[in-house]
Protein backbone atom coordinates (compact mmCIF):
# COMPACT_ATOMS: atom_id res chain seq x y z
CA UNK A 1 0.00 0.00 0.00
CA UNK A 2 1.67 3.39 -1.62
CA UNK A 3 1.78 6.36 1.38
CA UNK A 4 -1.21 9.23 0.78
CA UNK A 5 0.83 12.32 -0.69
CA UNK A 6 1.94 15.11 1.39
CA UNK A 7 -0.87 18.01 1.45
CA UNK A 8 1.23 20.05 -0.40
CA UNK A 9 1.78 17.65 -3.04
CA UNK A 10 -2.25 17.27 -3.48
CA UNK A 11 -3.09 20.63 -4.06
CA UNK A 12 -0.80 20.90 -7.18
CA UNK A 13 -2.13 18.35 -8.65
CA UNK A 14 -5.71 19.35 -8.82
CA UNK A 15 -6.68 20.60 -11.80
CA UNK A 16 -8.29 23.76 -10.17
CA UNK A 17 -5.77 24.66 -8.18
CA UNK A 18 -5.57 25.19 -4.11
CA UNK A 19 -8.81 26.35 -2.34
CA UNK A 20 -6.41 29.49 -0.78
CA UNK A 21 -5.69 30.70 -4.32
CA UNK A 22 -6.58 34.45 -4.94
CA UNK A 23 -9.42 35.45 -6.87
CA UNK A 24 -8.43 35.34 -10.53
CA UNK A 25 -7.96 38.43 -12.75
CA UNK A 26 -10.84 39.53 -15.02
CA UNK A 27 -8.05 38.65 -18.09
CA UNK A 28 -7.10 34.92 -16.72
CA UNK A 29 -10.78 34.40 -16.30
CA UNK A 30 -11.64 35.43 -19.66
CA UNK A 31 -9.13 33.33 -20.89
CA UNK A 32 -10.53 29.89 -19.74
CA UNK A 33 -13.86 31.02 -19.48
CA UNK A 34 -14.77 32.27 -23.35
CA UNK A 35 -14.62 29.21 -25.24
CA UNK A 36 -16.35 26.73 -22.64
CA UNK A 37 -19.36 29.68 -22.00
CA UNK A 38 -19.63 30.06 -26.03
CA UNK A 39 -20.21 26.51 -25.73
CA UNK A 40 -23.11 26.49 -23.17
CA UNK A 41 -24.73 29.74 -24.61
CA UNK A 42 -24.63 27.92 -27.99
CA UNK A 43 -25.84 25.00 -26.69
CA UNK A 44 -29.13 26.70 -25.50
CA UNK A 45 -29.39 28.95 -28.37
CA UNK A 46 -28.41 27.22 -31.33
CA UNK A 47 -26.67 30.41 -33.12
CA UNK A 48 -23.15 31.01 -32.71
CA UNK A 49 -23.12 34.78 -33.44
CA UNK A 50 -25.74 35.56 -30.38
CA UNK A 51 -23.88 33.55 -28.64
CA UNK A 52 -21.09 35.76 -28.67
CA UNK A 53 -22.41 38.67 -28.16
CA UNK A 54 -24.37 36.96 -24.86
CA UNK A 55 -21.12 35.75 -24.07
CA UNK A 56 -19.49 39.76 -24.83
CA UNK A 57 -22.22 41.38 -22.52
CA UNK A 58 -21.99 38.86 -19.74
CA UNK A 59 -18.24 39.90 -19.47
CA UNK A 60 -19.15 43.43 -19.93
CA UNK A 61 -21.49 43.08 -17.09
CA UNK A 62 -18.56 40.95 -14.85
CA UNK A 63 -15.93 43.93 -15.16
CA UNK A 64 -18.86 46.66 -14.21
CA UNK A 65 -19.85 44.17 -10.58
CA UNK A 66 -16.47 43.19 -10.25
CA UNK A 67 -15.63 44.18 -6.54
CA UNK A 68 -19.14 42.61 -5.76
CA UNK A 69 -18.57 38.98 -7.32
CA UNK A 70 -16.86 36.07 -5.31
CA UNK A 71 -17.42 33.38 -7.78
CA UNK A 72 -16.51 34.81 -11.23
CA UNK A 73 -16.85 31.64 -12.86
CA UNK A 74 -20.17 30.61 -11.48
CA UNK A 75 -21.64 34.04 -11.77
CA UNK A 76 -20.67 33.69 -15.40
CA UNK A 77 -22.63 30.99 -16.63
CA UNK A 78 -25.50 32.01 -14.28
CA UNK A 79 -25.67 35.19 -16.77
CA UNK A 80 -25.24 34.00 -19.49
CA UNK A 81 -28.15 31.59 -19.11
CA UNK A 82 -30.20 34.02 -17.81
CA UNK A 83 -29.16 36.31 -20.24
CA UNK A 84 -29.84 33.27 -23.18
CA UNK A 85 -33.18 32.72 -21.69
CA UNK A 86 -34.19 36.36 -21.96
CA UNK A 87 -33.18 36.39 -25.37
CA UNK A 88 -35.36 32.99 -26.01
CA UNK A 89 -38.17 34.79 -24.22
CA UNK A 90 -37.50 37.54 -26.19
CA UNK A 91 -37.29 36.01 -29.74
CA UNK A 92 -39.58 33.33 -29.59
CA UNK A 93 -41.07 33.74 -32.79
CA UNK A 94 -37.57 34.20 -34.46
CA UNK A 95 -36.13 31.08 -32.64
CA UNK A 96 -39.58 29.22 -33.57
CA UNK A 97 -38.59 29.61 -37.39
CA UNK A 98 -35.06 28.70 -37.20
CA UNK A 99 -34.60 24.92 -36.64
CA UNK A 100 -31.31 24.07 -36.13
CA UNK A 101 -29.30 21.20 -38.14
CA UNK A 102 -28.72 19.66 -34.96
CA UNK A 103 -32.17 19.20 -33.91
CA UNK A 104 -32.72 16.82 -37.34
CA UNK A 105 -31.34 14.02 -35.64
CA UNK A 106 -33.48 14.18 -31.82
CA UNK A 107 -37.38 13.45 -31.65
CA UNK A 108 -38.02 17.08 -32.32
CA UNK A 109 -37.00 20.72 -31.59
CA UNK A 110 -38.25 20.88 -27.61
CA UNK A 111 -36.37 17.59 -27.04
CA UNK A 112 -33.23 18.99 -27.98
CA UNK A 113 -33.94 22.10 -26.32
CA UNK A 114 -34.52 20.56 -22.90
CA UNK A 115 -30.90 18.28 -23.58
CA UNK A 116 -29.30 21.38 -24.21
CA UNK A 117 -30.64 23.09 -21.37
CA UNK A 118 -30.29 20.23 -19.18
CA UNK A 119 -25.75 20.40 -19.96
CA UNK A 120 -26.42 24.00 -19.15
CA UNK A 121 -27.56 23.45 -16.13
CA UNK A 122 -25.14 20.82 -15.28
CA UNK A 123 -22.22 22.75 -15.82
CA UNK A 124 -23.64 26.12 -14.29
CA UNK A 125 -24.13 23.76 -10.92
CA UNK A 126 -20.35 22.08 -11.29
CA UNK A 127 -18.94 25.22 -12.02
CA UNK A 128 -20.81 26.30 -8.64
CA UNK A 129 -19.41 23.72 -6.44
CA UNK A 130 -16.12 24.22 -4.12
CA UNK A 131 -12.99 23.48 -5.99
CA UNK A 132 -12.30 20.30 -4.57
CA UNK A 133 -15.50 18.57 -5.52
CA UNK A 134 -15.90 20.19 -8.98
CA UNK A 135 -12.24 18.84 -9.35
CA UNK A 136 -13.28 14.99 -8.25
CA UNK A 137 -16.22 15.86 -11.26
CA UNK A 138 -13.73 16.95 -13.71
CA UNK A 139 -11.32 13.97 -12.72
CA UNK A 140 -14.30 11.50 -13.28
CA UNK A 141 -15.94 12.64 -16.23
CA UNK A 142 -13.56 14.70 -17.86
CA UNK A 143 -10.55 13.08 -17.95
CA UNK A 144 -12.21 9.76 -17.24
CA UNK A 145 -10.24 8.71 -14.20
CA UNK A 146 -11.23 5.74 -12.52
CA UNK A 147 -11.47 5.75 -8.59
CA UNK A 148 -7.99 4.37 -8.38
CA UNK A 149 -6.53 7.03 -10.29
CA UNK A 150 -8.54 9.88 -8.53
CA UNK A 151 -7.14 8.44 -5.44
CA UNK A 152 -3.54 8.96 -6.70
CA UNK A 153 -4.21 12.52 -8.04
CA UNK A 154 -6.21 13.43 -5.05
CA UNK A 155 -4.54 11.55 -1.94
CA UNK A 156 -8.29 10.65 -1.04
CA UNK A 157 -8.90 6.62 -0.21
CA UNK A 158 -10.56 5.02 -3.25
CA UNK A 159 -13.57 4.79 -0.67
CA UNK A 160 -13.90 8.26 -0.14
CA UNK A 161 -14.06 8.83 -3.54
CA UNK A 162 -16.54 7.07 -4.43
CA UNK A 163 -18.41 8.01 -1.33
CA UNK A 164 -17.71 12.42 -2.35
CA UNK A 165 -18.53 11.57 -6.06
CA UNK A 166 -22.24 9.45 -5.30
CA UNK A 167 -22.92 12.58 -2.73
CA UNK A 168 -21.82 15.26 -5.14
CA UNK A 169 -23.86 13.22 -8.46
CA UNK A 170 -27.30 12.83 -5.54
CA UNK A 171 -26.88 16.66 -4.82
CA UNK A 172 -26.53 17.48 -8.25
CA UNK A 173 -29.69 15.21 -9.36
CA UNK A 174 -31.78 16.76 -6.38
CA UNK A 175 -30.66 20.52 -7.64
CA UNK A 176 -31.85 19.58 -11.47
CA UNK A 177 -34.81 18.27 -10.17
CA UNK A 178 -35.44 22.09 -8.34
CA UNK A 179 -34.83 23.31 -11.27
CA UNK A 180 -37.78 21.76 -12.83
CA UNK A 181 -34.80 19.49 -14.86
CA UNK A 182 -35.84 15.95 -15.59
CA UNK A 183 -34.49 13.40 -17.53
CA UNK A 184 -33.92 14.08 -21.26
CA UNK A 185 -34.76 10.41 -21.90
CA UNK A 186 -38.28 9.75 -19.76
Amino acid sequence: MKPAPAASDVGEVLPFGPMNQEKPTLREIFETEESPLLRFAYGILGRREVAEDLVQEAFLRLHANWGEVRNPKAWLYRSVRNLALNHLRDHKKECATEESQEWAVEKGPREALARMEAAGAVQMLVAELPEKEAALIHLKYHEGLRYEQISERTGLSVGNVGYKLHHLLKGLSASLRRMGVDSAEG
